[in-house]
């Protein structure tokens, strides 16, 4: 499992609705990440550019598309931001390869 690292913005009627009717939308979130197979670590509300920030892990990026498609879709965001999130050990491999794969950027060509 891919863990992602999701952002939200709520809109103004959202908003609205949040602090007339409090309630924990993690029930509504966790029921549709469980139907694609996917599981909810954790979810914050913060303050700032986002108005939640939260875990998930997720079998493949078909199924994270798929959720943050779904949430896009619902208009209570302005702003859905889903980004992949590599283990430690993953981001070691990452180097490795990246060191190896023969890359030259064009500053290495010199002007031609």
């Amino acid at each position: 499992m891919t863990h992602y690292l999701i952002q939200l913005s709520y809109t103004a009627e959202t908003w609205a609705v949040m602090v007339a009717n409090p309630h924990d939308r993690a029930k509504a979130v966790e029921a549709a990440l469980q139907k694609l197979g996917g599981t909810m670590e954790r979810f914050w509300l913060s303050f700032g550019d986002y108005d939640v920030i939260g875990i998930v892990a997720m079998p493949d990026t078909v199924a994270a598309a798929a959720f943050s498609m779904a949430v896009a879709a619902g208009g209570a965001c302005k702003t859905v931001k889903t980004t992949p999130l590599l283990s430690i050990q993953d981001g070691m491999e990452a180097m490795k390869k990246a060191a190896t794969c023969g890359y030259q950027t064009a500053a290495s060509h010199g002007n031609r």
